[in-house]
């Protein structure tokens, strides 16, 4: 008899999740959109309700990487402006130029796939493998918060019905953070200019260690407008900018599996307490679902930094000035033709200091505000190292994570420069050196040996009869 009450208590549950989602239940199916962020258009409600059906029906956890990238790629497209021929072909010739450029700036060798111009839609659905895999950490945090928080207000004798209802809410909570997810990358489709923009290289290359260089035409133009600064230097800067960034991530090519790394290391390490849920469900009124939507894209939810933490997010911002500032600097003297290249810098500064178009994402998604706030130090950090001992040596320094440049180097360039010029330990002169001291140690007579009179002002020891 108990399995069959426990039994009859799951179906109920069922049939009140089946009614909610058929929007027969209490709360309006608009306001549970508006309260996860998301627009509270008819279709877009009626759509929500049915992914969470399939989510009730087949429970997992996680994000459903392909309902994200669906979900990204049709807010991207909307509103997507088609480029015309002439447009392209203008953005062609000035990648073409760019690189030629490049080649004077740095001595990183150009790329090996051709860089491509792509729409909104192609981006988002491109990048999203690796905004799942930055955001995944959160979503199963706050996933084991909420079934922390559902079993601490469950009754005993109704554990056993709740631990399916528990399932299958930790499925409609994944298809929620992934609706969000395909959100947040839908509208950032809309403001990055390229695919390094966010500091991160996103899209897939042909293998682990290649890059993908690309512009996006509809969003260069969007930028371009309102400067007063002639479209065809626009075009040059904006692409010396992007193949700069992506010959970097080609040459060192451990380095973006290392930000990807630190920055999913520190996502991991958050842990969403339980009493924070059941805070957030306790003051949540339906008749205001912004409230619980500002909750869910400020960060609330997300505790404050630890140390540890805190520790590894100013190595993270340490490394993204040191890349941005090294980019600025290849992009500065390959642009010197440009008239208004200076300009062009100012305004991608100003982009930059104002959050760029990855920070609200990085917030919502991970609770990271992911800035290079030491920009302009770094900047002038690797003009000094470019004044001081060349392009060749300059860009030596990222040939291994052992050689990268810390923030005490960025401070003292000078002791950098010093470094590079006194060259490099000679491991044979070292040997030999080394050799010939323990020869000499082994050739000297050993004080107090059978044979062998001390020194004068050594301590004979005691004599023994």
């Amino acid at each position: 008899m108990a399995d069959d009450s426990l039994g009859g208590a799951e179906d109920e549950f069922r049939e009140m999740m089946r009614k909610f989602l058929a929007g027969e239940g209490d709360i309006d199916p608009a306001r549970l959109a508006g309260a996860a962020g998301l627009p509270a258009d008819p279709a877009m409600v009626a759509r929500l309700m049915g992914q969470l059906q399939r989510a009730m029906n087949s429970p997992s956890e996680g994000i459903d990487e392909k309902l994200a990238r669906d979900e990204a790629g049709r807010i991207a497209a909307t509103g997507a402006v088609t480029p015309s021929a002439a447009e392209l072909e203008a953005l062609r010739q000035a990648l073409h130029v760019a690189a030629l450029w490049l080649d004077e700036a740095t001595s990183i060798t150009q790329l090996t796939a051709e860089p491509s111009l792509i729409s909104r839609a192609d981006w988002a659905r491109q990048t999203l493998p690796v905004w799942s895999q930055l955001a995944e950490p959160v979503a199963l945090s706050i996933a084991d918060a909420l079934t922390t928080a559902l079993d601490t207000q469950v009754p005993e004798e109704l554990k056993a019905m709740m631990g399916d209802a528990t399932g299958m809410m930790r499925s409609l909570g994944g298809t929620l953070f992934t609706l969000q997810l395909g959100h947040v990358v839908g509208q950032l489709s809309a403001e990055v200019v390229s695919g390094g923009d966010i500091g991160i290289p996103l899209l897939p290359g042909r293998d682990d260690h290649d890059v993908q260089a690309a512009l996006l035409p509809q969003n260069v133009a969007a930028f371009a407008q309102g400067l007063d600064i002639p479209l065809d230097q626009v075009h040059l800067y904006l692409a010396v900018r992007e193949l700069a960034h992506a010959r970097l991530f080609r040459h060192a090519r451990w380095l973006r599996a290392h930000l990807i790394s630190a920055i999913t290391d520190y996502a991991r390490g958050i842990s969403i307490d339980a009493s924070s849920i059941e805070s957030l469900a306790a003051d949540f009124d339906p008749a205001n679902p912004e409230s619980l939507r500002e909750a869910l894209t400020s960060g609330a939810l997300i505790p404050p930094k630890t140390d540890a933490q805190l520790a590894a997010l100013a190595r993270l911002e340490t490394t993204l000035a040191l890349i941005e500032g090294w980019v600025d600097v290849v992009t500065a003297d390959a642009t010197s033709r440009l008239p208004r290249a200076d300009a062009a810098a100012e305004t991608v500064r100003r982009r930059r200091g104002a959050g760029g178009p990855a920070e609200s994402a990085f917030a919502t998604l991970v609770g990271l505000e992911l800035r290079p706030r030491r920009l302009r130090e770094a900047a002038a950090f690797w003009r000094a190292i470019t004044d001081g001992v060349g392009t060749a040596a300059r860009d030596d320094l990222w040939g291994h994570p052992d050689l990268l440049p810390t923030a005490e180097d960025i401070d003292d360039p000078a002791r950098v420069i010093a470094g590079i010029q006194a060259g490099p330990v000679d491991d044979d002169a070292f040997d030999q050196a080394l050799s010939e001291l323990l020869a000499d140690e082994g050739d000297r007579p050993v004080e107090g040996a059978p044979g062998v009179e001390p020194t004068e002002g050594d301590d004979p020891g005691p004599v023994h009869n």
